[in-house]
């Protein structure tokens, strides 16, 4: 382990352009309040995003979290909780698609914890929710965030059978450090169901046109280069849309911040990404995977 890959814990203060202002308003805590009352998690209150209350008390968006608030991955970054995964809600998906449809969005964005105990790593339970909102709210078009489902093609068919619009898989960080950022996964498995997400949307001309998504963070040991390699393998996979946001440490115990990138290293990187020929590249401080997520299909 060399000096870069050796974690050590403690906030590092945030730079001036990462200060968040708060909406907290009557429809964002509206909103609160029927997430509660239907049950359910949003990744927006599990990762603690810094855009929860802009797109809470603004753009009136949530992105719902599947099958429980527990992960059974291990992650160096992430908030959410980790350990034994809870039995499945059946009436998850139609309380999903009950509050899409309450809150009166355009675009749904539906992730979830991995549950890597399940045969099928949840791609079923993807699939009933994107038909219950389908079946609700017809005009509402569907992203969903899945986990790698251990590299099963079965299980990746089964969530695009439901012909969501937008498929996204995160990459979140460059090769050399998934060791340490994220120990249960691979960064070739993750490259292999994108290329698997983009033939299927090479295949299939006709109805629905399904975009292929990912992510990467910012911030945690990696070289300049090696992010402009991590997009490049990220493009020749056949991703469409990219994002990349600054790591932000959630809690005293996650993965410490190496760097902050400056808005202009971040305008950088956005230009490379659309000299590339990503067709939407969202590159800023405080972007994630489901920010502005609508505005992506415009």
């Amino acid at each position: 382990m060399n000096a870069t890959d050796r974690p050590t814990y403690g906030i590092t203060p945030r730079p001036e352009w990462l200060k968040v202002r708060l909406y907290d308003n009557d429809l964002s805590r509206g909103i609160a309040a029927l997430v509660a009352d239907k049950g359910l998690n949003t990744v927006c209150q599990e990762a603690r995003c810094p855009n929860l209350f802009e797109c809470w008390g603004l753009d009136k968006t949530a992105t719902f979290m599947l099958m429980g608030d527990v992960c059974t991955r291990r992650c160096g970054f992430c908030a959410v909780t980790q350990g034994a995964g809870r039995p499945l809600d059946p009436a998850e998906p139609r309380h999903v698609a009950e509050a899409v449809k309450t809150l009166g969005v355009l675009h749904a964005v539906v992730t979830s914890v991995n549950r890597d105990e399940l045969p099928d790593g949840g791609a079923a339970h993807f699939a009933a929710t994107i038909r219950e909102i389908r079946a609700l709210t017809p005009g509402v078009t569907v992203e969903v965030l899945i986990p790698d489902f251990l590299g099963s093609e079965a299980a990746l068919c089964a969530v695009l059978d439901e012909r969501p619009e937008v498929l996204n898989h995160n990459t979140e960080t460059v090769e050399r450090l998934y060791r340490r950022v994220r120990p249960d996964a691979i960064y070739a498995r993750s490259l292999e169901l994108l290329a698997r997400s983009a033939k299927r949307r090479d295949e299939e001309k006709n109805g629905i046109s399904l975009r292929v998504k990912s992510g990467i963070m910012v911030g945690l040991g990696e070289s300049r280069e090696e992010l402009s390699a991590t997009l490049g393998d990220l493009r020749s996979s056949g991703v469409d849309f990219v994002t990349v946001g600054q790591y932000l440490q959630p809690h005293a115990r996650r993965l410490p911040v190496e760097r902050y990138y400056t808005p202009d290293e971040f305008e950088e990187i956005k230009r490379e990404g659309e000299a590339m020929g990503f067709g939407v590249v969202e590159s800023g401080p405080l972007v994630r995977s489901s920010y502005h997520a609508r505005r992506a299909l415009a």
